[in-house]
């Protein structure tokens, strides 16, 4: 496992040097195009040019690569206006991203995101395959010019899987059988010494604690990656885990013995045992956080995988939404286990079953491992 981190940070040390930064737009760069926020309304048509309007994030994996497309198209077509809005650099273009968001009907708009008529595309592909259709199609209204429009009409292949994407990984993620094992000889433990009410509260507390941890530590690596700029050599980083992990998951589940690397070290191990002993409602929040970080190596490959991802698609307050949905539902087998156990499941049947599925849970997490490393990959094309 340490040669692995050794081997992550150099990578990650070795990306930052390439130059994987697009030129942003700037005024000088190019005059019309820069856009000075003095009101907020949507302009489809200026001096009887059309125009596309592009919001992006400096630090996304899909941004850099539809800048210098946009770029190179708005050379070779003088009759159309571009403008673009960084909605990481200004305030003001999140909340002209918004005025735009409502009057073309959406609810949410990952970056980077263009506007133009009646037309909203999504994502790097979305964009250099139908920005053309869009300016130019005969199906396409472009009337008016500051006036909202009833249906715009939005090409999607295949953005809108993210929360579906995000959702079940979670689960997947959140079966795995190191925080279950820890779960299940703490609810143990308590049934033997306390009430079942006690159970429930520390029971809680743990989760409670496993959930903030997850979601902090998610959190605080989608800030490094954006405000450093690397999310394209982090993805890089983050794929080459995920299917190595992935790969050794599958070997695992099909020889039927976990493997140290997708284990909590057995140096941890003893730690955890004495807070579980001595447990109490504050030694659940420390055992939640503990658990949380010594069953990294048991579900890093997905989590590490996820946020990259989204690194690669939006900004962080866009993203916080995608990290609260993902812990929730990480969290959310555990929640099952403590309200059967509750309602009088024995927790020893628990135990087993676990035991029994085991392999086929190291096989389903190394399938999803190796499903988000190829999807990380493919962000490269």
């Amino acid at each position: 496992m340490k040669k692995l981190v050794v081997l992550a940070l150099f990578l990650l040390l070795t990306c930052i040097h390439i130059p994987v930064m697009a030129q942003s737009p700037s005024p000088a760069a190019q005059g019309t195009g820069y856009q000075e926020v003095d009101s907020y309304r949507v302009e489809r048509m200026v001096d009887g040019k059309q125009v596309v309007h592009l919001f992006y994030n400096q630090n996304c994996g899909d941004c850099l690569k539809t800048i210098p497309y946009l770029q190179e198209f708005e050379k070779t077509h003088p009759d159309v206006i571009f403008r673009y809005y960084d909605i990481r650099e200004d305030n003001s273009y999140r909340q002209l991203l918004a005025v735009f968001s409502q009057e073309y009907g959406i609810d949410f708009s990952p970056v980077p995101v263009l506007f133009t008529g009646d037309v909203v595309l999504t994502g790097y592909r979305e964009i250099s395959g139908g920005l053309e259709d869009a300016l130019y199609s005969p199906d396409v209204v472009t009337a008016g010019t500051t006036s909202p429009v009833a249906e715009p009409l939005q090409i999607n292949r295949g953005r809108g899987l993210t929360i579906p994407l995000v959702i079940s990984a979670a689960l997947v993620d959140g079966i795995n059988p190191c925080a279950f094992s820890v779960l299940i000889f703490l609810l143990i433990t308590i049934m033997a010494l306390d009430t079942r009410r006690k159970m429930v509260y520390i029971g809680s507390l743990f989760i409670l604690a496993v959930f903030t941890f997850y979601f902090l530590s998610g959190l605080g690596l989608f800030t490094v990656i954006q405000s450093a700029g690397i999310s394209r050599g982090m993805s890089l980083i983050a794929a080459i885990i995920a299917l190595l992990f992935g790969a050794v998951s599958i070997i695992d589940g099909v020889r039927g013995k976990p493997s140290q690397l997708l284990s909590i070290p057995e140096s941890k191990k003893a730690i955890i045992d004495r807070y579980v002993k001595k447990i109490s409602l504050p030694g659940a929040l420390v055992l939640g956080v503990l658990v949380g970080m010594f069953e990294l190596p048991c579900t890093g490959g997905i989590y590490l995988a996820i946020v990259s991802l989204l690194s690669n698609r939006m900004s962080i307050v866009d993203g916080i939404p995608y990290l609260l949905v993902y812990n929730l539902f990480f969290v959310l087998p555990m929640i099952v286990i403590l309200a059967v156990v509750a309602f009088g499941i024995p927790v020893e049947r628990l135990d087993q079953l676990r035991t029994e599925k085991r392999a086929v849970i190291r096989i389903l997490m190394g399938l999803v491992m190796i499903l988000l490393g190829i999807m990380l990959l493919l962000e490269f094309i």
